[in-house]
C-alpha cells in the first residue's frame, strides 16, 4: 500500500472519490476500487500503477474530471472577505490568514487540488498554471525537488488530519465532561437526600412567616 501511495501525486483532491490519496491507495491496495481515477497523475500515474498492481492500463475515469495541467491557487486578495471557508478545507493548510482578515496562498505548498474554489463565497481565488518554481508540479516528478514537493505535501496533510483528529478528540471530550456534569446535577437535584432538604428549607420557610403572622 505505501508503493501505491507513493506512486500518486499527493494533491489530496478527493477526485478519485476519496479523502486523500491515502485513502484512495488503500482501496486499490484492496482491489475495492480502478487504478485510473487520479485526473492530476494522468496517464502516466496510470501505467505506473498498472505495472505494479499487475493490472490493465484504462483511460483516466471521466468520472473523476480529466487529467490537467497543475495548478497553484491564487486569492485576488482585495477582494477576500477574510471568511476562512478555504482554510478550513485547503488539505495542506497552504493558505494562511484569520477570520475578517486577508487570506493569501503559500504557493510552495499549494497542491492545485482546487478545493478552496468553490468554498469562496466571493469567488477570488484564480487557479493559474503552476510551474516548476511554485506550487505542485506537473506529475509524475520530472526531478528530485518535484518529489521532494509531493513528500511534503503528504507530510503537511498527514499533520493537518492529526491536528483536526486531536482537535476532534478533545471536543469529544469537553461534550462528555459537560453531559456527565449535566447528569450529576441532575442526578442530585432528584436524589432522596436534596428532596428531603428541599422540603425540610421549605418548611422552615413557612414556620418563620406563620411565627411573623402571629
Amino acid at each position: 500500500m505505501d508503493a501505491i501511495d507513493a506512486l500518486l501525486p499527493q494533491t489530496q483532491c478527493r477526485r478519485c472519490g476519496y479523502d486523500g490519496c491515502r485513502p484512495y491507495a488503500e482501496a486499490i491496495a484492496a482491489d475495492e476500487t480502478d487504478i485510473n481515477r487520479c485526473p492530476p497523475g494522468g496517464p502516466e500515474t496510470v501505467e505506473a500503477l498498472a505495472t505494479l498492481t499487475g493490472r490493465a492500463i484504462k483511460p483516466i475515469d471521466p468520472e473523476c474530471g480529466d487529467a490537467s495541467v497543475a495548478k497553484v491557487a491564487f486569492i485576488r486578495e482585495a477582494e477576500c472577505i477574510g471568511c476562512t471557508r478555504c482554510i478550513q478545507v485547503c488539505p495542506t493548510d497552504a493558505i494562511a490568514g484569520a477570520a475578517k482578515q486577508m487570506h493569501t496562498v503559500i504557493g510552495a505548498d499549494c497542491t492545485g487540488c482546487e478545493l478552496c474554489v468553490p468554498a469562496c463565497p466571493v469567488d477570488c481565488i484564480d487557479m493559474p498554471e503552476s510551474t516548476a518554481e511554485t506550487g505542485q508540479p506537473l506529475w509524475p516528478p520530472p526531478r528530485a525537488i518535484d518529489a521532494e514537493r509531493a513528500t511534503r505535501a503528504r507530510e503537511l496533510f498527514e499533520a493537518r488530519q492529526a491536528r483536526l483528529n486531536m482537535t476532534t478528540t478533545r471536543r469529544r471530550r469537553a461534550s462528555r465532561h459537560d453531559q456527565t456534569y449535566d447528569a450529576r446535577e441532575d442526578a442530585i437535584a432528584t436524589s432522596p437526600e436534596k428532596q428531603s432538604t428541599i422540603a425540610d428549607a421549605i418548611a422552615r420557610a413557612k414556620a418563620r412567616r406563620a411565627a411573623r403572622e402571629d
